[in-house]
């Protein structure tokens, strides 16, 4: 759908400069969703892997986020292959519906329950990031990282229109269990795109 250089506004990398490549094509339709304009895929939005590496080169970018959209329901092998040559550090950030492919150095996966994810993602997550409508999103929380290796980072994330109402409900409950941490979305704070 898009590609851009820009900073990670969130999670485990948050300030961090990266490059990312925007999938279009998505069927798990979240209500707060940031781009629903790329849940639809049109012809005019296929790029090429060498025109994408291309513009990768130009910029300064070490890092890579593939994003969407839901970008595990594609076969990431190519693309990843060839970044991976490249040498770039590759994220991937994904609902975790989907069975994950490509070579990929942190998966990033936000569940959600319209379409919920499958163990096997879960299970390969490094970090998990738990977008907070309500009180009731924490308990999912909880559940989803019980299906986590040791290793994954916990996050929640307070849904941008509803930061106000939740977060001071996030504040206390990771105060009072410390192995999570809070995400913000600082792109939204400081009007990066």
């Amino acid at each position: 759908m898009e590609h851009f250089y820009s900073i990670q506004g969130e999670g485990h990398f948050a300030g961090t400069p990266a490059y990312f490549i925007r999938l279009a094509g998505c069927d798990v339709g979240c209500s707060w969703c940031d781009v629903k304009e790329s849940w639809e895929v049109s012809d005019d939005q296929y790029v090429d892997v060498e025109e994408l590496l291309t513009a990768i080169e130009r910029s300064k970018a070490r890092n890579i986020i593939i994003t969407g959209g839901e970008p595990a329901m594609y076969n990431l092998e190519p693309l990843t292959r060839k970044l991976k040559a490249n040498g770039y550090f590759i994220h991937l950030e994904t609902s975790g519906a989907y069975p994950l492919s490509g070579d990929i150095d942190w998966v990033c996966v936000s569940p959600k329950r319209f379409k919920p994810p499958i163990n096997a993602a879960l299970k390969e997550a490094d970090e998990l990031k738990m977008i907070v409508v309500n009180r009731q999103d924490l308990s999912w929380g909880i559940e989803m990282a019980t299906q986590t290796s040791d290793k994954c980072k916990l996050f929640f994330q307070p849904e941008w229109d509803r930061r106000e109402k939740v977060n001071p409900t996030i504040v206390d409950f990771i105060k009072d269990n410390p192995k999570w941490n809070l995400s913000l979305q600082i792109h939204k704070y400081l009007y990066i795109p």
